[in-house]
């Protein structure tokens, strides 16, 4: 592929963690400008990342402003409740957007997002880069083929038992909209949409709790969080029941008095042979009256010291964004399917909300 250059809104701990690393490793896109609110960060994120004299900004629509037409893409890497403003003026300005997940805090805001992208006829993609693991891209090979037969049941997980993010702003529910089920429920949800190819929703209802929350010096991954800061959901599910008849269960969970955690895995059920992402990758099903199970080989050795090659999820999502931008390869993570996921997560709050009442879809 040709050099592109491009910009950073946002460079915390996803920016650093993921879109920047992806990026130097495809080795023909250049950061030309990062942008953050705390200026120490953009430096300092400049400094490991950036092209040789690259920009630093502490306001996007300054930096969208200055920066020439040569700067064809844009990362919105920022807090979720401000993914919408910033992705629609990115793409309003003549960037292309890769957005980190969720694509919105509300649904009016991932709207928003969609309309915006095809007025300008910019690219538009979301960070669910849970579609690209290689258990993941073999998966969805197996549905496609039709060899799990009519998908009629799923569970999509997101569990952790004690791993709440204490630092940024995932506790905040304004900044947020949520907890595990807008953070981790949604890669889970849009995977297995995704495999199973069904994006027609025809009732949801939820729960949403939050009760570990408020414990005093709680085990927790990164450490005890505050319960003053403490104001999302520890725990989250849904039932939604498709216009075909398939059910997908969520389940999400930053605290959660389980021992088996799963997180960005799901369970397809179908009515030929089922599949499950417990232990790598399984299919089951029944053959000459007898059950069975098998795992796929999806390493890529088999040569003495050759390993073959190896891309991580994240570098994988980031090649598609930029084959898509500079050769018109296609998105593997469309905008129409990241606005559904957000619609069902909205609904699964808003049932909760009035006591588990069914909000149906048109």
């Amino acid at each position: 592929m040709r050099d592109i250059k491009t910009g950073i809104i946002g460079c915390g701990g996803i920016a650093s963690g993921k879109h920047l690393p992806a990026i130097k490793a495809l080795g023909n896109v250049s950061v030309v400008a990062f942008c953050d609110i705390i200026k120490e960060r953009a430096v300092k994120a400049a400094k490991t990342y950036g092209a040789k004299n690259a920009r630093i900004y502490t306001d996007y629509k300054k930096m969208l402003e200055a920066e020439g037409s040569e700067m064809e893409t844009v990362h919105v890497l920022t807090p979720n409740s401000s993914h919408s403003e910033i992705t629609v003026t990115a793409l309003e300005s003549g960037r292309h957007v890769m957005c980190e997940k969720p694509m919105a805090k509300d649904v009016a805001g991932a709207e928003a997002m969609l309309a915006a992208s095809k007025k300008t006829r910019k690219l538009l993609t979301i960070g669910y880069q849970s579609r690209y693991a290689p258990e993941s891209e073999y998966l969805k090979k197996i549905c496609e083929a039709g060899e799990l037969g009519d998908i009629y049941y799923a569970e999509a997980l997101a569990l952790r038992r004690r791993a709440v993010p204490t630092w940024g702003v995932f506790l905040d529910a304004d900044a947020q909209g949520g907890g595990p089920l807008i953070d981790i429920g949604t890669h889970a949800l849009d995977l297995t949409l995704w495999l199973m190819d069904n994006y027609e929703p025809q009732m949801v209802t939820g729960s949403v709790y939050r009760k570990l929350a408020d414990n005093e010096n709680s085990a927790n991954a990164w450490g005890s969080w505050d319960p003053k800061e403490y104001t999302v959901e520890d725990s989250a599910f849904g039932l939604i029941r498709f216009k075909n008849g398939a059910t997908i269960v969520l389940k999400s969970s930053w605290a959660l008095n389980i021992v088996d955690c799963s997180e960005a895995k799901c369970i397809l059920c179908g009515d030929i042979a089922g599949a499950d992402m417990q232990d790598g990758l399984r299919i089951n099903g029944e053959k000459f009256s007898q059950t069975y199970i098998t795992k796929p080989d999806l390493q890529k050795g088999g040569v003495a010291f050759y390993e073959g090659s190896k891309f991580s999820p994240s570098e994988k999502e980031a090649y598609t964004f930029y084959n898509a931008v500079i050769n018109k390869g296609e998105l593997i993570v469309k905008p129409e399917q990241a606005l559904m996921v957000t619609r069902i997560l909205a609904a699964i709050y808003e049932s909760d909300k009035n006591g588990g009442k069914p909000i149906y879809f048109d």
